[in-house]
């Protein structure tokens, strides 16, 4: 592991290189602004930096972004009188220290009944997974349907948590898509797709991926910058 800086602009990027048995080059940057970069085994230092200065509005971006989370959002305790978020909708939590273990939503109220409160969370957390299987696959089918005129489709979708994203798209066309969407008002969520389908075809950010997302979805960046005012 090295450490390594590029200047853009007025900039400083500062950057952590982690060497690994790969075949590319990755770039990631962490909600604390870390910047790693993954790269193969006996890559010069040169070629990792090149690529960080071609990368480095991109990176700027990123941080400026999870800059702006803030402490928007407290930390979640999961006790009675929180309140949470499902499909753009806060909802009251009640938890009840009783069996057997159930999370469920009646009203605008989540009720959480579990032996010990302490348990609280990780049911919520199942719950808002298994309900993001559901949502997911039925908000992304008629979008999928809209893109095989392209003649492309994703190979499966998967749902895990993600900490610095809100999807991705394998090489192989397996999209997978943060459960924190869940939280999301449906348009955003629908954005996340469209992104991620659009990759099917680009796989970078070129100008031709935006033409093609601005064409699938129009109003796209109201519902981008909706979710990233909403969540965290």
């Amino acid at each position: 592991m090295t450490i390594d800086s590029v200047i853009y602009g007025t900039s400083l990027i500062q950057y952590v290189v982690r060497y690994a048995d790969r075949k590319t080059l990755g770039i990631t940057v962490h909600p604390d602004g870390l910047v790693i970069i993954k790269a193969p085994i006996d890559t010069p230092k040169e070629v990792i930096k090149e690529k960080v200065s071609k990368r480095a509005s991109w990176i700027l971006k990123q941080q400026v972004f999870f800059r702006s989370f803030g402490n928007r959002m407290p930390e979640r305790r999961y006790i009675s009188g929180e309140s949470h978020l499902y499909l753009g909708k806060q909802y009251l939590l009640r938890v009840t220290e009783e069996k057997p273990n159930s999370v469920s939503f009646k009203g605008r109220c989540f009720e959480i009944v579990c032996m010990q409160k302490s348990k609280a969370g990780a049911l919520m957390q199942e719950w808002y997974k298994e309900r993001a299987k559901v949502k997911f696959a039925e908000i992304a089918e008629p979008i999928i349907q809209r893109f095989k005129k392209h003649e492309v489709e994703p190979s499966s979708i998967y749902i895990q948590s993600m900490s610095n994203r809100w999807g991705s798209c394998t090489p192989k066309g397996k999209i997978i898509l943060n459960v924190e969407l869940i939280k999301a008002p449906k348009p955003c969520i629908e954005y996340v797709i469209t992104h991620e389908l659009c990759h099917l075809l680009h796989r970078d950010h070129t100008k031709a991926f935006y033409e093609l997302l601005a064409k699938e979805m129009p109003d796209w960046e109201r519902w981008k910058n909706k979710l990233e005012k909403l969540l965290y």
